[in-house]
């Protein structure tokens, strides 16, 4: 390893709960659009695009060109949760390209910057709004480490972290937990009416569309309709968690889109800043908005070039149906490309599941395949990571504008990975 590339420093004074380093072990430098360039100069094609992160690419023109501006006009770049030029633009922006088009009255709670703390005040409010306390989750659910969203999440490895009890929710199975043609939420709706099952009235059912660290699980429509349906007649709160699935990523700027309800809370962050920068929000339906003046705060709430660049997103992507449809043929191609894999190997029965650009290659009869995939991948210049409870599915998160290119050139990559180590 070369100087530029020394990872040292890393091992000697970084926490060893480090992890994605461990997996890409090089130092990275620069990037651009769907390439990321070490310090020695190497180049990588991104099909991790930041845990979701970067849904618009690396160091996108029309972010950086908006930010600089920023920055040279002297715009405010702190300002907790007081009224700024930039926060105005970004709320008109959203306003207009994201809840008018879809008829929504939601209002918008700025929280701290990660999507775990849109969680944690998803849940408070829900709890507020209802005076009950116990949420339901579903199995391989990820919404977030810190305690009230790590309650919600269902992965042991995370879990046993917390180094305390993790309490008032009730884990039940997720569409497709307990095979074809059983419908999980028979056990919601028999639990809830029935007064002996244990399970008290919910103040929230909190789910995610397609669940992305859980493995690459997609909700079909008719079970998040059902879903939708048995909490409103019921008075329970549906929360919708789009931190990862969310701004474009399964083809709709929502992923609950594609069953067409409106829950009551919805969790966003991860890509709506589009640049990168952190920033997160919850959008709440005015019933449900029983927030009193500063009971739930952050200090980094207010991250006023994060508004920028996401107002610059909504204009630039949002304005019309250009980019979802660029979305959605690239979906066919990925999806595609990953099946005629799958094929051309049935001796490992591999599945490919996954919406628009978040697909998962699933290795369940060799649970160590896809992180050998990962490795391999990454010595030929893919980044590319694992999801699932087993890290058995091979995760595909390119950014939303990456190229046809691009994408057949990280597909042969993981062709050529998958057959130097499947037999090992």
């Amino acid at each position: 390893m070369s100087d530029a590339a020394n990872l040292d420093v890393f091992t000697r004074r970084e926490s060893e709960v480090r992890g994605y380093v461990r997996a890409f072990p090089t130092v990275f430098d620069r990037a651009s659009g769907s390439t990321i360039i070490d310090a020695d100069g190497r180049e990588y094609l991104d099909f991790f695009a930041g845990a979701g992160v970067l849904n618009y690419g690396h160091n996108n023109p029309a972010f950086t060109e908006a930010l600089i501006a920023e920055l040279e006009r002297g715009g405010i770049m702190h300002g907790l949760d007081m009224a700024t030029s930039s926060k105005r633009a970004f709320i008109e922006a959203f306003e207009r390209l994201v809840l008018e088009p879809r008829g929504f009255d939601h209002k918008l709670q700025f929280t701290g910057p990660t999507g775990a703390n849109a969680v944690e005040a998803a849940l408070k409010v829900a709890r507020q709004a209802t005076g009950r306390q116990t949420i339901v989750a579903f199995t391989n659910a990820f919404h977030g480490l810190s305690l009230g969203a790590l309650a919600a999440t269902g992965n042991s490895h995370y879990r046993g972290a917390a180094g305390v009890g993790l309490d008032d929710v009730v884990r039940l199975p997720y569409d497709g937990y307990l095979g074809d043609g059983v419908d999980t939420l028979d056990l919601l709706e028999k639990m809830l009416d029935d007064p002996g099952s244990g399970l008290d009235l919910p103040a929230a059912v909190i789910v995610e569309a397609v669940q992305g660290e859980g493995g690459i699980n997609v909700a079909s429509v008719p079970w998040l309709q059902r879903l939708r349906a048995i909490t409103a007649e019921r008075g329970i709160l549906l929360i919708l968690d789009e931190i990862q699935a969310g701004v474009g990523r399964t083809g709709t700027f929502f992923a609950f889109e594609a069953a067409n309800i409106v829950p009551d809370l919805v969790t966003v962050s991860k890509s709506i800043s589009g640049s990168g920068l952190p920033m997160s929000l919850v959008l709440l339906r005015p019933e449900v908005d029983v927030w009193q003046p500063g009971a739930h705060t952050g200090t980094f709430r207010g991250n006023n070039l994060a508004f920028v660049t996401a107002r610059v997103a909504l204009e630039r992507y949002w304005a019309d149906d250009a980019f979802t449809s660029e979305v959605a043929r690239k979906s066919v191609l990925l999806r595609g490309e990953l099946e005629a894999i799958a094929a051309e190997h049935p001796e490992l029965e591999l599945r490919v599941r996954g919406r628009g650009l978040m697909y998962g290659l699933v290795c369940e009869l060799d649970r160590g395949l896809a992180g050998r995939i990962s490795k391999a991948a990454f010595a030929r210049g893919l980044v590319i990571e694992t999801s699932g409870a087993h890290d058995e599915v091979l995760k595909f998160l390119p950014a939303l504008t990456i190229t046809d290119e691009e994408l057949r050139r990280g597909l042969e990559i993981v062709r050529e990975s998958l057959a130097e180590v499947k037999g090992q």
